[in-house]
């Protein structure tokens, strides 16, 4: 894990997952599921509705649903110091 990633999860952003479906362009009967998945902040997911909204506007798939979770991996409240420190050889 890289620091940047671990510096957004400790200001709040979690992994958020979107399952994305549209109707297909040329057959409106069928529907397609599309993935996404980004750190972003719950409960207003930014990133998420930017995303979107990028669809809407240039790509021909129309959305019929989003279904998002997402989940918090790490917190400020999980971190602790501890003064100890074990060495091997």
């Amino acid at each position: 894990m890289t620091d940047r990633v671990l510096e957004k999860q400790l200001k709040g952003w979690s992994l958020t997952t979107a399952e994305i479906l549209y109707r297909l362009p040329d057959h409106r009967g069928i529907l397609q599921t599309f993935l996404w998945q980004d750190y972003d902040i719950a409960p207003r997911f930014p990133r998420l509705i930017r995303f979107l909204d990028f669809w809407t506007h240039n790509l021909d798939g129309p959305l019929h649903s989003v279904r998002v979770a997402h989940a918090a991996i790490v917190g400020p409240h999980e971190m602790r110091h501890v003064n100890l420190e074990w060495r091997l050889h």
